[in-house]
């Protein structure tokens, strides 16, 4: 668990670090072109979205079977 999240993160920097050149990357007015980088940039951005839910959803599987506790100032303290 502990190197499943750091490389989840990454995972989702690299899906954003892909759609920013898809959106960034210069090209000619062609339609095929355009067509192409909105493809490129839908596509990564769906990534880091799947990504991003599945490690939420494992966050909360992980802390309803007790692998990992929640910390902070307890409330009535």
């Amino acid at each position: 668990m502990n190197i499943l999240i750091p490389l989840a993160f990454l995972a989702i920097l690299g899906s954003l670090g892909t759609a920013l050149f898809f959106m960034l990357r210069g090209g000619s007015e062609d339609l095929a072109d355009a067509d192409a980088k909105r493809k490129g940039m839908a596509r990564a951005l769906s990534i880091r979205i799947g990504v991003s839910v599945v490690v939420f959803i494992c966050l909360l599987i992980a802390w309803q079977l007790g692998y990992i506790h929640p910390t902070g100032i307890k409330p009535g303290q």
